[in-house]
C-alpha cells in the first residue's frame, strides 16, 4: 500500500482545526452532546460522576468518518479530484467516503472484504460508490493499490494523515465547545483516527484534561504499539466490533496518540453487546458495538478511576442492521 509522505510529525494546531471545522461546517452536522439522562446509566458509572455524550452516531452516514474523508478531499488538486479517489474499509469508512465523494462530486470506487455487511454495502452504494470485493486485508490493499497505479485514484486512508486528524480533531473541539469543563474524554480506537484528532485538540484547548482510548481484548493493536513504542505491522483480531479491527497501525496517528493519550483500557466483547442492550433501554439509542465501547469503559475499568469527575464519552458511530443488532444485544 502506498505510504503517506514522510514529514515531520506534528499535531494539527488549534487554528487549523478551527478552520478545518469550518471548512465541512456546510457538509456535516453539529452533533448533540447530552447529559446522562438515564438513572440507570447513571447508577452503572457511579452517582458521583457527572457524565456527558458525544453523539457522534447522528452524524451523517451514521459515524464520524465523514470528518476526515471529507477534509482529504478537499484538500486534493482539481487534477487529483478528477481521477477520483478510493479507499479500503469493512464498512464506515468506505460508507463516508462514498458520501464524501458524492458531495464533492468526486468518483469513488472502494474496496471491501466480501464478508462485508450487505447494509454496510447498500449504504455505500446508495452514495453512488464502486465496489471492489476483496477476501482479505491482503487483497482489498492489493486493489486499492492498482486502482490508484492504473486510474490514478487517490487513497483516503481509514485512520492516517495529518487532513484525516484535522478532521477527527473537530470532535473534540465541538465537545469541549458544548460540554465545557471536562476532566476527562473516553474514545474508542481502531486504527487511532478519531483518538488522535481529538486528543490533539483536547490537549491543546486543556491539557489537564486526560484522555482515555479504549479498545476491544480481541483488537490491541495500539496497546502493543505503545508498549513497543513504534505502530505494529500486524494485528492479530478476534471481535465482534469490525469497526476497531484495525489490521495494523501507521506513525502519524500513532505518533498523536503517544503524545496525548494518557491510558489505553480494554473491553470484552461481552461488555460491548451488554452495553449496546443498556443504550438502547435507557437511552434509546441503537449503537453497533463500537459505539459502546467507551461507555463500557467507564462502567468498568474506568469506573473507579474516574469517580466524582466530569467525563465526556464518545459515541462513535451506528452502522448496523437490525438482525446483526439483535444477534450482538441478545447474544
Amino acid at each position: 500500500m502506498e505510504q503517506p509522505p514522510k514529514s515531520p510529525i506534528t499535531a494539527p494546531s488549534l487554528e487549523a482545526i478551527r478552520e478545518t471545522a469550518a471548512r465541512v461546517a456546510p457538509y456535516l452536522l453539529h452533533t448533540p452532546t447530552v447529559p446522562c439522562y438515564s438513572p440507570v446509566v447513571a447508577e452503572r458509572v457511579g452517582e458521583d460522576t457527572d457524565v456527558v455524550f458525544k453523539l457522534e452516531l447522528l452524524q451523517r452516514t451514521g459515524s464520524f468518518k465523514p470528518r476526515g474523508a471529507l477534509n482529504v478531499m478537499m484538500h486534493l488538486s482539481d487534477e487529483e479530484k478528477a481521477r477520483g479517489v478510493t479507499a479500503f474499509s469493512a464498512g464506515n469508512h468506505a460508507i463516508a467516503t462514498a458520501f464524501a465523494a458524492q458531495t464533492l462530486g468526486i468518483s469513488a470506487t472502494v474496496a471491501m472484504p466480501k464478508t462485508a455487511n450487505p447494509f454496510r454495502v447498500a449504504q455505500c452504494q446508495r452514495y453512488g460508490a464502486t465496489i471492489k470485493f476483496a477476501d482479505d486485508i491482503a487483497a482489498l490493499i492489493q486493489t486499492v493499490e492498482g486502482l490508484q497505479r492504473d486510474e490514478g485514484r487517490t487513497l483516503v486512508h481509514p485512520f492516517e494523515g495529518v487532513h484525516t486528524s484535522e478532521g477527527t480533531a473537530t470532535v473534540g473541539l465541538e465537545l469541549l465547545e458544548d460540554a465545557g469543563q471536562l476532566d476527562a474524554v473516553i474514545v474508542p480506537v481502531g486504527g487511532g483516527g478519531l483518538i488522535s484528532g481529538i486528543a490533539a485538540a483536547v490537549k491543546q484547548l486543556n491539557p489537564t484534561i486526560q484522555v482515555f482510548g479504549v479498545e476491544p481484548e480481541g483488537a490491541t493493536g495500539m496497546a502493543e504499539s505503545l508498549k513497543q513504542g513504534a505502530p505494529v505491522s500486524r494485528v492479530a483480531l478476534s471481535t465482534i466490533a469490525d469497526s476497531l479491527g484495525a489490521p495494523l497501525h501507521m506513525p502519524y496517528s500513532f505518533s498523536l496518540v503517544a503524545q496525548y493519550v494518557d491510558q489505553m483500557v480494554t473491553v470484552s466483547d461481552a461488555e460491548m453487546a451488554a452495553h449496546m442492550r443498556l443504550m438502547f433501554e435507557e437511552m434509546k439509542l441503537a449503537v453497533e458495538p463500537a459505539g459502546a465501547a467507551a461507555l463500557a469503559a467507564l462502567t468498568g475499568p474506568l469506573r473507579q478511576p474516574l469517580s466524582g469527575r466530569r467525563v465526556g464519552v464518545v459515541v462513535c458511530g451506528s452502522n448496523i442492521d437490525v438482525a446483526t443488532w439483535q444477534r450482538f444485544a441478545n447474544g
